[in-house]
């Protein structure tokens, strides 16, 4: 997979999504948009692939839109430009595999939605969130925020847009994890390389919970997770997982 503005890296199980247009402190581009959307599509299709790591790299995350670009356009081709924002933002979100958000330094407007569609965030101690939109007379992206933070504080960050330092960010929840600058990547591989070895249905379906339990009565919730129990447990890699553990454990009692 070739790209103008993203580096793609595969490694043993997992990928690595990194934003490149360092001079443009990432900023997201129409052209990134449309290759962000490439790039997790092939991902997703790629059965050598189990987990996913978008990150911007060590100093910036994303510095959001190419305001540059953006005031450029005609009013009448916003909604285009926004219509391709929204495809690949959906695709991040809605990918069947685990999505590792890993931020060094700043992640602002449109950076920090990439942010919030993912599964798991670690964060560089340099890490900084924002939402400025509203400065500039547009709305931020509200929803998967709230889905992690709640309304309260969610509302907050996207109506006053001050900036958020890691520490707060993983007091708040925003994220799982804040390391030291130069080992933040490591952590978010670490994560990888579990989720790489885990069964892909098992974690797709966990995903899929993750999703839909929270907006369902208690009853159906637990309905629904018992009997996608029941599915994967019916499956022969379960039983050869579960087989597994026991020949382990018996030699474990020879021993």
């Amino acid at each position: 997979m070739a790209f103008n503005t993203l580096i793609i890296e595969k490694k043993n199980g997992y990928a690595i999504v990194k934003l490149n247009r360092p001079h443009e402190m990432n900023a997201i581009s129409h052209e990134m948009h449309n290759e962000l959307y490439s790039a997790f599509v092939d991902l997703e299709n790629d059965n050598d692939v189990r987990s996913i790591i978008i990150t911007g790299g060590e100093y910036v995350f994303s510095a959001g839109m190419d305001i540059k670009e953006i005031f450029s356009l005609p009013n009448v081709q916003g909604e285009e430009y926004f219509e391709s924002m929204k495809k690949y933002v959906k695709k991040i979100y809605s990918c069947n595999k685990p999505v590792i958000a890993a931020v060094g330094g700043i992640a602002l407007g449109g950076g920090f939605n990439i942010v919030t569609v993912c599964d798991l965030v670690v964060a560089s101690e340099s890490a900084i969130f924002c939402h400025p939109e509203l400065k500039f007379g547009f709305n931020p992206l509200f929803h998967p925020l709230s889905q992690i933070v709640g309304l309260t504080k969610a509302k907050e960050i996207v109506m006053l847009g001050e900036p958020i330092g890691a520490n707060e960010s993983l007091k708040i929840g925003l994220v799982n994890k804040v390391a030291q600058p130069e080992k933040f990547m490591q952590v978010a591989e670490n994560m990888a390389e579990v989720l790489a070895k885990r069964s892909a249905k098992a974690v797709e379906e966990l995903k899929n919970i993750c999703s839909i339990v929270p907006r369902m009565d208690k009853i159906a919730a637990l309905d629904l997770e018992f009997s996608i129990g029941a599915m994967l447990f019916a499956r022969d890699e379960c039983k050869a997982h579960m087989n597994d553990v026991l020949f382990l454990e018996k030699l474990r009692k020879k021993k």
